[in-house]
């Protein structure tokens, strides 16, 4: 088969090389159409994918999505794919409506839904915009694919799409992050963390959905300074968390890390995840987490439910109660056999989600096909 795989931007395609490596060890042509704002010299140079630049933007609003259609369009009405299959909502939706016409002519198109924005506790200005536009792309969808198991019942109950199947998320590599050693002290030593602190890890970029906010007024409102916390990710509220710290006198205890390479190490050198997010589809580094041992304490919604069992491999909470969040950071602070427990508890259930268990799952959808 020739396969196109899509996505927004570029750096989002890096979550599928297993993915892509598998179709073509099965005998198939991929090719990569996205954003290529960032590199993706890996996939192209190891695996000789050719690579289409198109100017998808993340804002649904942006006039570049419309250049991006009309180029997609041109290139799927030229390219005789068997399989488009489209990642991310901007790119997800120009891809649809782009491959109407060669749909057709026989072209497949899927589309992976990596967590809807309508979602039970989601703002009604998100099901207002977000839900109409699904339903009507959904009826020029072959295979809708979820990664979660409250959009998959969504998906069933209410998208028109020809199949619909779960997927247990993208993958993780286990085996790689089993075998990853470091040393702890070393690493709080390099970014000035006491070697008897409790370390509190949230990985994810700075923005009002990731809810770091949360975390801060936990922590201020705790009042021991043994308990630090770290974050691994920038972006836009980068200066507004660092201003609230500052406000809530906790500054010395917060690390803002930036961009890292190293998060396995960083896993491995923490105590507590924490993962407050207000929306997730189902989130890699809640799994990496999980896989390197750590208790977790996460946001009560869609996708973080399908990973953490509550009062066994962490705690829930509401993702606006800090009081809630606060009395759950206490007790594993309190607590090392009960934090000991829920991460041997995690280490055992994150194996369903394995890469391999994934790529079995597409290789099925792929042959249904």
């Amino acid at each position: 088969m020739k396969i196109l795989y899509v996505t927004t931007i570029s750096a989002t395609m890096t979550f599928f090389i297993e993915h892509i490596k598998m179709l073509i060890n099965e005998g198939n042509s991929v090719e990569l159409a996205c954003n290529c704002t960032e590199p993706v010299s890996e996939i192209y140079n190891d695996l000789g994918c050719i690579v289409h630049h198109i100017p998808f933007s993340r804002s649904p609003f942006s006039k570049n999505n419309i250049v991006g259609y009309k180029m997609l369009k041109k290139i799927v009405g030229e390219g005789n794919y068997d399989v488009v299959h489209t990642h991310t909502p901007n790119a997800s939706l120009c891809t649809r409506l782009a491959c109407i016409k060669v749909r057709k002519k026989g072209t497949k198109v899927f589309y992976t839904a990596h967590g809807f924005h309508f979602f039970k506790g989601a703002p009604l200005k998100n099901w207002a915009l977000y839900y109409p536009v699904e339903k009507v792309c959904s009826r020029f969808t072959d295979t809708l694919i979820t990664i979660n198991h409250e959009d998959y019942s969504i998906a069933q109950k209410k998208m028109k799409a020809k199949k619909v199947f779960y997927v247990p998320g993208v993958g993780i590599d286990l085996q790689k992050i089993f075998n990853v050693e470091c040393d702890k002290n070393e690493i709080r030593k390099s970014l000035l963390i006491p070697d008897d602190a409790i370390l509190l890890f949230s990985v994810g970029e700075l923005n009002e959905n990731k809810n770091h906010q949360i975390v801060l007024q936990a922590l201020a409102k705790i009042k021991d300074d043994k308990v630090h916390y770290m974050i691994a990710g920038f972006g836009e509220w980068q200066e507004k968390l660092v201003q609230l710290a500052k406000d809530l006198n906790i500054k010395n205890q917060v690390h803002f890390l930036g961009y890292r390479t190293d998060v396995l190490n960083l896993y491995k050198s923490s105590d507590i995840f924490v993962f407050p997010s207000f929306r997730e589809g189902l989130s890699v580094s809640l799994m990496e987490s999980m896989a390197c041992g750590l208790p977790v304490i996460c946001s009560n919604i869609r996708g973080n439910i399908d990973l953490i069992d509550n009062c066994k491999g962490g705690f829930l909470f509401k993702p606006d109660d800090s009081i809630e969040l606060q009395s759950e950071i206490i007790e594993l602070v309190n607590d090392k056999q009960l934090r000991f427990n829920m991460g041997v508890y995690n280490k055992k259930k994150i194996k369903l989600f394995d890469k391999e268990a994934v790529k079995i799952n597409l290789k099925q959808i792929y042959e249904e096909k």
